[in-house]
């Protein structure tokens, strides 16, 4: 077959050999089913993989809601632990009217405890986000036995004392008496108010 002789007009398909239109409507077919591809098909391969991703987000929330969901009872039970535990902390907590008791019952227990005071310096409340801390700063002598007894005793109070930031140094470097010096911040803490009774209200309202 000589391709010269061949007349290439596209009106005259009709008279192209066999194998010429073969190769022709082969190469129609393939331009036309890649321009249906590149002006459709691509599309929805792209939605298909956007749909694929929202899929699998969804799952994910899913399985992550079901597991909360499952134990919802526990994080339930969790949470009125918690506010109980909180209720008992602010019980615990002086009012305004106890805390100047308070203060007398800490130095009291450090007498008992067998110690001198060289300082017993309340300082300025500190407000936090329900509650104030007020500071005490400490500095006594005693025996070593002494002081672990006061300190256990401030434990025991009915109210809530925590020893912060305690330093224990020989009383006299040159003297061996066997006391030792204690220097330390007590911090006591006193409730916040209405802030406190309103939420303590406003969780029995919604227990009855």
């Amino acid at each position: 077959m000589n391709l010269s002789e061949i007349n290439w007009d596209p009106n005259e398909a009709g008279t192209w050999p066999v194998p010429i239109k073969a190769a022709a409507i082969t190469g129609i077919c393939v331009l036309v089913f890649g321009i249906g591809i590149y002006y459709d098909t691509l599309d929805q391969l792209a939605v298909l993989d956007v749909s694929k991703n929202k899929e699998l987000e969804l799952k994910q929330s899913f399985e992550t809601k079901q597991k909360k969901a499952i134990n919802l009872q526990d994080y339930q039970d969790q949470l009125a632990q918690i506010e109980t535990e909180l209720e008992d902390m602010i019980r615990q907590m002086p009012t305004k009217e106890e805390v100047a008791s308070l203060l007398i019952d800490i130095s009291q227990t450090g007498l008992a405890s067998g110690l001198e005071f060289r300082l017993f310096k309340p300082g300025a409340p500190v407000r936090k986000d329900f509650y104030s801390e007020l500071p005490i700063s400490i500095e006594v002598i005693g025996k070593y036995e002494e002081l672990g007894l006061f300190v256990s005793g401030l434990a025991s109070l009915p109210r809530i004392v925590t020893v912060h930031d305690v330093t224990i140094i020989p009383e006299s470097k040159e003297a061996k008496t066997g006391k030792m010096k204690m220097m330390t911040t007590v911090k006591t803490y006193n409730e916040g108010g209405d802030e406190i009774a309103a939420t303590v209200t406003k969780k029995k309202r919604g227990q009855k």
